[in-house]
């Protein structure tokens, strides 16, 4: 019974009052919902980043809402009281994300764990939300009979960690001839666990946003994140492709990530490979049958085949 009670806690969908500025705010989440989860939802709604957020609750006092990881379930939250946030909207300012959380895509996941995770009532609860409450904003429209690529930012195209004086320091090698090159036969999304006006700076100094030899789809941010628990790695955060898939088709894959930019930037190749894969699969009718994380051993057989032709 006790089990069944605490199951029952996680997966109960609440209504919570926020008040700020004057005003009040209503956001929905779930016991499974971590802190940070709930500030995120309070940045849709007002505006201020989950970083300038302080939140304040009847009879919680010490570190428990201001411990990002904490779960809602272990909160006395309740529908009928009101919640207090205080912070301030950064319009104007716009700071790296140098402390940013490393974030999991659900095609980072053992397929087992994934399929128990997307099995989860909780958590197709979670994405149902966030599929209803975050609307891709389409930059330029999809092409027909083109597949859709999805990218990373952080570690993918541009390393975010590493010091350098200007943005196209930490570019990824050969970034600009890979988008053009899988523009070709994919339309491209970009997806960043940061915030909107970050997303755009950054691909705006680096020239991705207007580029004559490609277009970008659409950009994601934080807001389109959930988060899940498993039992091998905890509570965290994840982007999950369901949303996307819920309005264009579905695919992904992982590539090495890009470090320590001013020691590897003369020798990192990624993008080359990369390219040379999603042309090849960009012949294939259906890339579910594709295993993605083999996709260099798919780039070697494939160079062998047309040696032999």
């Amino acid at each position: 019974m006790a089990s069944t009670s605490l199951n029952d806690a996680m997966e109960e969908e609440m209504t919570l009052t926020v008040k700020w500025s004057g005003k009040e705010y209503t956001v929905r989440v779930c016991g499974d919902d971590t802190v940070g989860e709930l500030k995120r939802r309070i940045c849709q709604a007002t505006e201020v980043l989950p970083k300038r957020q302080k939140l304040l609750y009847p009879k919680i006092m010490g570190p428990k809402l201001s411990d990002d990881s904490t779960l809602l379930s272990l909160l006395p939250l309740k529908s009928s009281v009101k919640m207090t946030m205080i912070g301030t909207v950064e319009d104007d300012i716009i700071i790296d994300p140098v402390e940013s959380p490393e974030v999991v895509d659900d095609f980072e996941l053992g397929q087992d764990e994934a399929v128990d995770l997307k099995d989860k009532e909780v958590n197709k609860q979670k994405l149902r939300r966030r599929v209803d409450q975050y609307k891709i904003e389409v930059r330029n429209p999809c092409r027909k009979g083109k597949k859709l690529l999805v990218l990373d930012i952080d570690y993918t195209l541009f390393d975010h960690r590493s010091p350098a004086e200007n943005p196209l320091q930490l570019m990824r090698p050969y970034l600009h001839e890979f988008l053009a090159a899988a523009y070709a036969e994919y339309d491209i999304m970009i997806w960043s666990a940061t915030s909107m006006k970050w997303v755009e700076l950054k691909m705006g100094q680096l020239g991705v946003l207007n580029n004559p030899n490609y277009k970008i789809t659409a950009l994601l941010d934080h807001l389109a994140m959930i988060t899940v628990q498993s039992d091998s790695r905890g509570v965290f955060d994840c982007k999950p492709l369901g949303l996307i898939w819920a309005q264009f088709p579905k695919n992904g894959l992982t590539i090495r990530p890009f470090r320590k930019a001013h020691s590897n930037r003369e020798n990192d190749k990624e993008l080359v490979k990369l390219t040379q894969y999603l042309l090849s699969a960009a012949e294939l009718d259906d890339l579910s049958v594709l295993d993605h994380r083999s996709w260099e051993s798919y780039i070697e057989d494939n160079s062998k085949r047309r040696r032999r032709v």
